[in-house]
């Protein structure tokens, strides 16, 4: 059973209060444990234009707004052997069953960033 840091926990700080009880619940059995970066949570305007300048968003912060910038998402990280890991098959079998949690538990439909068809966004979670 794995539990959220510290840290994680406060990178959360403004994400609405549904999507923190879904990522509680969750990282308890989930396969891999996991986290929240410090860009995870959040952002201001100037914190998307600068993961947008960097190729990591396709959101500019003013033209194009995050759900991030409204604390309607929030992206992890695999924790695995002691490592943050991107690695597709953990970030796959995380969002899964972050997934089922979030619509068996909360009867909530979430968007996952590596569903997406162009711009796969592989930690990124929606609603």
């Amino acid at each position: 059973m794995y539990k959220l840091s510290k840290r994680s926990y406060e990178n959360l700080n403004g994400v609405d209060a549904q999507l923190i009880a879904i990522i509680v619940e969750a990282v308890k059995e989930s396969p891999f444990d996991f986290g929240i970066p410090s860009s995870g949570g959040l952002r201001t305007a100037e914190e998307q234009k600068a993961l947008f300048e960097k190729g990591k968003s396709k959101c500019d912060g003013s033209r194009k707004k995050s759900y991030h910038q409204t604390g309607k998402a929030f992206d992890i990280y695999a924790y695995v052997n002691g490592k943050a890991s991107w690695n597709r098959e953990h970030l796959s079998a995380i969002a899964d069953h972050i997934k089922k949690v979030a619509l068996e538990e909360f009867k909530i439909v979430l968007t996952w960033g590596g569903d997406w068809k162009s711009f796969k966004d592989m930690p990124h979670f929606q609603y």
